[in-house]
């Protein structure tokens, strides 16, 4: 396993390799374990940098989730969520056979925030709702923000 940190517009994020695919990323510095940066991590800085200078719409790196069935539809949706543009939980639930509550935990499972962009998903009503990524719900706007995504 090997991590390295980026410095972002939202804080720094750290990028986590295993076995030639990417097993985790979120806010904050990972100050334990090997930070030799790998061919793999050094795309995944690369693209994570494009994303945030607005040159770069869809990531294409290897990832390994290792969700139930069900999360792991929820998280193949998002990743077909267009760049800024958002969908509803219910949008998602709809389109999966479930219910808005089960996106929402699949949501918040999330291990790739960003790659796999769960700030994408939105309330019913366009609130803002639960992000546990960075600064929470602030992040989640500047995410969108930088996407020009509309919100209601």
């Amino acid at each position: 396993m090997n991590a390295i940190t980026v410095d972002t517009p939202t804080g720094p994020f750290h990028l986590i390799e295993e076995d030639g695919a990417l097993v985790t990323a979120g806010w904050g510095r990972r100050g334990h374990g090997p930070k030799e940066e790998t061919p793999l991590l050094a795309e995944a800085r690369r693209q994570l940098l494009a994303y945030f200078e607005r040159r770069l719409q869809r990531f294409d790196l290897p990832l390994r989730t290792g969700g139930t069935p069900l999360e792991e539809g929820v998280w193949r949706e998002m990743r077909a969520i267009p760049f800024g543009e958002t969908r509803t939980y219910g949008d998602l639930a709809r389109k999966l056979g479930s219910n808005a509550r089960v996106v929402g935990t699949a949501c918040g499972r999330n291990a790739i925030p960003i790659i796999i962009p769960c700030h994408r998903v939105i309330g019913s009503d366009g609130r803002m709702t639960g992000f546990s990524g960075g600064e929470g719900i602030e992040t989640k706007r500047a995410l969108l923000t930088l996407e020009g995504a509309l919100l209601l």
